[in-house]
């Protein structure tokens, strides 16, 4: 398996050979060389051709030494040959350009065993793709990139992984100022993993920031390895991630199954790496911007500035939902504010200051460095340049880049609309510290991710495991696995050859829950019974659509009722889904998802989250719910999930009734592989 450290010279080379006469490899050396790349450059065809003044050698032998970095421009099978020649001259790593590999399978069958045939040639040299077009590296003008790029020589920079080539080739032709020293399509990952190169580009200290196009995790051992290593070195990690589970949101025996779709468990397993998660392009990018500039934001609030009412109103409401607070102007700031505006403005947070101070940059200064205070995570100026003349706006930049010195604080300047953040003022805005923001909405999204930034789990998700084919429980079966590892569930007896058990004997008392076993949805079968009084037992069990009953004791005191679930989500991991449950599951969709193994006090921020902890708490008056019980149940099922991880496809309660004394499963589903 490729290591981090050997992608460092695969990265950063100080040669570069590129094997194939193709318009593909002319553009690899054009590309090189207009980037300013001062190594060294060979070409390698067996007739000798000259591209872009390189002069061919025939063979990869002929080559003074071994490359540090190899664009390999030919046919699929070729590729094979020429990356186990490379591997066992000493190369330094290799971009498989050529397609057909495992991408092509439903179209040729073969084309996985020729990934297959690849992996084993590269052996240990590290290779990118196939299928892939490369990486630039525009700290060093290093690049093998057999195309047009936007990207431009920088001393420090945020680094771009995708595995889509033409969304890495519009990413770096971005023009909202964003210093991109890395940009790096994946294609295949056959044999080198996201996770792993966005390790190897951690040891480079140019990289400020890391942000990943995902299209699918793979190994998420790799990921939690990643998100410490880069928590550690302060380099936050954004995630554009795309795509959800199939297998997963098929799995719909049971309500956690279809609750707890593929992405319900990539958004898990970014809140347990501490990566932050974006939906759309223009956010990955400003979000990466304002962490470049500014890093993460030490407190989740904002203040914003503006010469507009409008503008005010509306950075006030883009900000809602999106776990950050505008607070209320302290006793300092007012007096400040006063002292630079006089009697005639009103003062808040958003500010609507006059316009007669415009062009008069130490006033603005003066009125815009109140907002900058020390409990303010971010302070935007909101200011549109126009395109025909933005000479009269000089002032509004100059007073930005004032308040960040004066601050130390950190300190945008917005764009409403993102086409009127000119390239110049953005490029002196960075210079000086102050954060250039493309988009009102776009800048508020980066704010929000920006400040809520966590530290990675210390504990690894379970790892979901091979593949395979389950059974289901009997729910007198699933509730005695539960039991065993601790969860509360009501007494109860069963009958057994169409038998009626001895409830008086047993100690039961009414009124009782009477239910038909071996159906997983019970109640839409109208096999279940509820508040059955004891005379009435024997003509209830009589009516069910089953061959047996389970017979149980009513829990009469509940408080709520709560769905407390895992699935197995092939991707992913092991997912926990807690929420509002009993007939009210899909009607709320009020539900949190975390990973196994979730630790306590995440369970119950996960329940303090819910729309119906308020009934949790005890609502006007009435009692609560005994939370040490509720949080003991939920880790009862985290345990037996961890115990029977290697054959469980998932695990439910629903309801698990919680009282003020209790937290009881009267209901329970498991699907698990025999033993």
């Amino acid at each position: 398996m490729t290591s981090e450290p050997a992608l460092s010279r695969l990265f950063r080379p100080r040669s570069i050979a590129v094997i194939g006469g193709g318009a593909w490899c002319a553009q690899v050396l054009q590309q090189a060389q207009r980037m300013g790349f001062d190594g060294a450059l060979y070409l390698v065809h067996p007739r000798g051709i000259t591209l872009e003044g390189v002069v061919a050698v025939p063979r990869l032998a002929d080559l003074p030494a071994p490359p540090d970095a190899a664009f390999v421009g030919v046919n699929r099978h070729v590729t094979v040959e020429v990356v186990a020649e490379l591997a066992a001259m000493g190369a330094g790593g290799a971009v498989c350009f050529a397609s057909g590999f495992s991408e092509a399978q439903a179209e040729d069958g073969g084309a996985r065993d020729l990934q297959a045939r690849l992996v084993q040639a590269a052996g240990e040299m590290p290779i990118l793709g196939p299928n892939c077009y490369g990486f630039i590296n525009a700290a060093d003008g290093a690049l093998l990139w057999p195309d047009q790029h936007g990207c431009r020589r920088v001393e420090r920079g945020v680094a771009i992984l995708t595995q889509s080539s033409n969304i890495a080739i519009n990413l770096t032709m971005q023009q909202r100022g964003l210093p991109i020293t890395y940009t790096v399509a994946c294609g295949n990952m056959a044999q080198t993993s996201q996770a792993r190169i966005a390790h190897s580009l951690l040891a480079d200290d140019r990289v400020s920031a890391i942000g990943l196009h995902i299209e699918g995790f793979g190994d998420t051992a790799e990921w939690h390895r990643l998100a410490h290593a880069a928590h550690a070195k302060g380099v936050p990690l954004i995630a554009l991630k795309v795509g959800a589970s199939e297998q997963a949101q098929a799995a719909t025996v049971s309500h956690t199954a279809s609750l707890a779709g593929g992405d319900a468990g990539a958004q898990a397993l970014l809140d347990r790496l501490g990566i932050g998660r974006v939906r759309d392009v223009p956010s990955f990018l400003e979000t990466l911007k304002l962490l470049h500039v500014a890093g993460p934001l030490d407190t989740p609030t904002l203040s914003t500035i503006s010469c507009s009412g409008g503008e005010a109103s509306l950075a006030a409401d883009t900000a809602l939902g999106k776990g950050l607070s505008l607070p209320p102007l302290t006793d300092g700031q007012h007096r400040a504010l006063g002292a630079a505006l006089g009697p005639m403005v009103a003062l808040n947070n958003p500010l609507d200051y006059h316009t007669y101070i415009w062009r008069d940059t130490q006033a603005m200064t003066a009125a815009w460095a109140p907002m900058a205070a020390p409990h303010i995570g971010l302070t935007m100026a909101i200011v549109d340049y126009p395109h025909t003349d933005a000479s009269d706006w000089v002032c509004a930049t100059e007073a930005a880049l004032a308040v960040r010195a004066q601050a130390h604080r950190p300190v945008a300047v917005v764009a409403t609309l993102p086409e009127l953040m000119p390239e110049d003022v953005a490029a002196q805005l960075i210079a000086g510290g102050v954060v250039p923001m493309h988009g009102l909405t776009e800048a508020i999204t980066a704010a929000g991710i920006a400040a809520h930034l966590a530290a990675p789990s210390a504990q690894p998700p379970l790892a979901p495991g091979p593949d395979r084919i389950a059974a289901l429980l009997t729910e007198a079966e699933a509730k005695a696995a539960l039991a065993s590892y601790g969860v509360d569930v009501p007494r109860s007896a069963a009958t057994s050859d169409g038998a009626l058990p001895d409830l008086t004997g047993a100690r039961m008392r009414g009124p009782f829950a009477v239910k038909g076993l071996g159906l997983a949805h019970k109640t839409e079968a109208g096999a279940v019974h509820l508040n059955v009084k004891h005379d009435d037992v024997p003509a209830v069990v009589a009516s069910l659509p089953s061959d047996s009953a389970l017979i149980e004791e009513m829990v009469v005191d509940g408080v709520a009722e709560l769905l407390v679930g895992v699935t197995r989500d092939p991707a992913h991991g092991f997912v926990l889904t807690l929420g509002a449950g009993g007939v009210l599951t899909e009607l709320m969709a009020d539900t949190a998802c975390l990973l196994v193994p979730a630790p306590e006090h995440a369970v119950r921020t996960a329940l303090s989250g819910l729309r119906l902890a308020p009934l949790l708490a005890g609502y006007r008056g009435k009692p609560g719910a005994d939370m040490d019980a509720l949080i003991s149940a939920i880790m009862a099922v985290q345990n037996y999930v961890i115990a029977h991880a290697a054959g469980l496809v998932e695990a439910e309660i629903n309801p698990l009734i919680a009282t003020p004394t209790r937290a009881v499963a009267v209901d329970a589903l498991i699907r698990k592989a025999p033993s």
